[in-house]
């Protein structure tokens, strides 16, 4: 029979783990469970909860450094921030909507736990770097049942591995972290939007190009086809009756003006312009950092895309020429999130052919159960990336105690 553990405090998941390697099972370790659906269908027998190990152990906003225990919400660490105008600058997406468990309170649901498990990263990952760039350090246990730590609470350098990169985006299945130190940021001032009007993916791209080309130091560059934008909440997205390219700035307010005048001028050329004050832009970008478009289509297959910004409407095109659907550009072309028509193979060839050699990757983010366990969730790794994956996972957790088979089948 499943076994549930509601783990309250590091010694007691420290025993967790001891006792599934005594009793050679496994364990599936949530926190608040938002991202439960994302990735194959778990393979452990036993259940490890997190959500009591929470809250915010240590907040210094003069140092821009935050510690917190794994299972705590998002949300309340963005309420921690607020009063100081600070954020997490990487913008952590609430994926409920998408997954159909509702959007949390406040802006985020999920746990910060879960936000470096998963390395999700929002629209600003272009100027600021992946989830797992802002970690400053944390702490851990081991399949093997060993607690452990790795870095600290200071903005520098040091010696030997960088854990902190090796197991955000190991989604919980290398350790169990038990306490995150990671940096904050100030937040913006003021946050405009420039909008073009009407254009196509490959004029979209080389205008998005062009603005993260320029000196105008922009922190999102989206483009929404008209079937996307046409289910957007922004009154000014909404009633545009076509295709909108979304080009962010923030800072301080004589400056975002007149970065925003700049961009205009720049990017007039390639067709009608308008802009986005604050409240309506921060709607804008969390709508393309939370997938929100494709959250009501809850029978449609998610994909989310990793290309050269050059690529990515070429590789939207021929994907869209094979299976329905519907797609938007985030990072100025360079992520693609589609939402396809459902099939028995979630059109993983077709998707993942489509890719050809550019080095990109592609994610199966939303699919039933039965069709994550048939098909490729993480796009397939090369022989020897297989191999030093099995073998990291040798080294942290050698009898598959924790999270069997969520990201690759046997591993």
């Amino acid at each position: 029979m499943s076994e549930k553990f509601k783990a309250q405090s590091t010694k007691q998941i420290e025993e967790a783990i001891s006792w599934a390697l005594a009793n050679e099972t496994s364990l599936e370790v949530i926190g608040g469970g938002s991202k439960r659906a994302f990735g194959r269908p778990g393979e452990a027998g036993h259940l490890l909860d997190l959500s009591a190990i929470s809250g915010v152990v240590n907040y210094e906003p003069k140092e821009l450094v935050m510690s917190a225990l794994p299972g705590t919400p998002l949300a309340e660490i963005e309420a921690a921030l607020e009063p100081n105008r600070q954020e997490l600058a990487f913008e952590p997406a609430d994926l409920g909507p998408l997954f159909g468990t509702g959007a949390g309170g406040s802006n985020l649901s999920g746990t910060i736990g879960g936000a470096f498990a998963c390395n999700l990263s929002g629209p600003k990952r272009i100027r600021i770097g992946a989830a797992r760039d802002h970690i400053l350090g944390f702490q851990a246990v081991s399949g093997r049942g060993e607690a452990f730590k790795s870095g600290g609470r200071m903005f520098k350098n040091v010696t030997g591995f960088d854990l902190s990169k090796l197991f955000s985006g190991s989604f919980g299945t290398l350790s169990v972290f038990t306490e995150l130190t990671f940096k904050v940021l100030p937040a913006a001032e003021t946050v405009h939007t420039v909008l073009v009007f009407g254009l196509t993916a490959m004029e979209a791209t080389r205008a998005m190009t062009k603005a993260l080309h320029s000196s105008n130091e922009v922190s999102g560059v989206a483009h929404l086809p008209a079937d996307v934008a046409a289910v957007s909440g922004v009154a000014p997205i909404l009633s545009a009756g076509g295709a909108v390219t979304a080009v962010r700035v923030e800072g301080f307010g004589p400056s975002v003006d007149y970065r925003c005048n700049s961009l205009v001028e720049l990017l007039g050329g390639f067709g009608e312009t308008g802009l986005l004050e604050t409240d309506d832009s921060q709607m804008l970008w969390r709508e393309v950092r939370d997938v929100s478009y494709f959250a009501r289509e809850s029978q449609n297959q998610v994909w989310r895309i990793s290309t050269p910004p050059g690529e990515g409407a070429r590789v939207a095109a021929q994907i869209l020429q094979a299976r329905p659907g519907k797609v938007y550009f985030d990072w100025g072309g360079g992520l693609l999130w589609l939402s396809l028509e459902a099939a028995d193979d979630a059109a993983h060839e077709a998707v993942r052919g489509a890719l050809g050699d550019t080095g990109g990757h592609a994610t199966l983010v939303r699919a039933d159960e039965a069709v994550r366990a048939r098909v490729p969730v993480f796009h397939p790794q090369p022989g020897p990336l297989a191999a030093l994956t099995g073998r990291v996972k040798e080294s942290l957790d050698p009898k598959g105690v924790l999270n069997p088979g969520r990201m690759f089948a046997g591993v």
